[in-house]
Formats: structure tokens, C-alpha cells, sequence
């Protein structure tokens, strides 16, 4: 898989809530952290994703915002 998105990170799927339409995949990436994700029902089914799997968390943004707290 080549893509231009330079935030790619591996993981563990640990967990698919699924929907009528949409799912919400986490997936476990290290150093206790998670991402999640909401994609569709249709891409969850047509990717075979399952807990227990491996998949990449693609990130691409056209911007990031930085934060402080008060």
C-alpha cells in the first residue's frame, strides 16, 4: 500500500461498534494509545475487518490546530 498520507500508524483492531450505516473501529497503536475511527458498514464488511486484525489509522489533514490549556 503507497499512499501520500504521511500519518500512517499500525495497530490492533480491539473494537467494532457497528451500525445501521456506519461503525466506529478503535484500534490500538502503541504506548497505550487508541484511534478511532467512524467509516461505513460497507467499507468495515468490504475491508474484512475484524477485532483481533491489523490495520492502518491513515491520517491527512490540511491543517492541524495547536491548543494550550488556560
Amino acid at each position: 500500500m503507497k499512499l501520500s498520507a504521511r500519518n500512517q500508524l499500525k495497530g490492533t483492531i480491539i473494537e467494532i461498534k457497528e451500525g445501521a450505516v456506519n461503525g466506529i473501529v478503535k484500534i490500538d497503536i502503541g504506548g497505550g494509545n487508541v484511534i478511532s475511527s467512524s467509516i461505513s458498514m460497507a467499507s468495515i464488511n468490504e475491508l474484512g475487518l475484524a477485532v483481533g486484525g491489523t490495520a492502518y489509522a491513515v491520517i491527512k489533514a490540511s491543517s492541524v490546530m495547536i491548543g494550550i490549556d488556560d
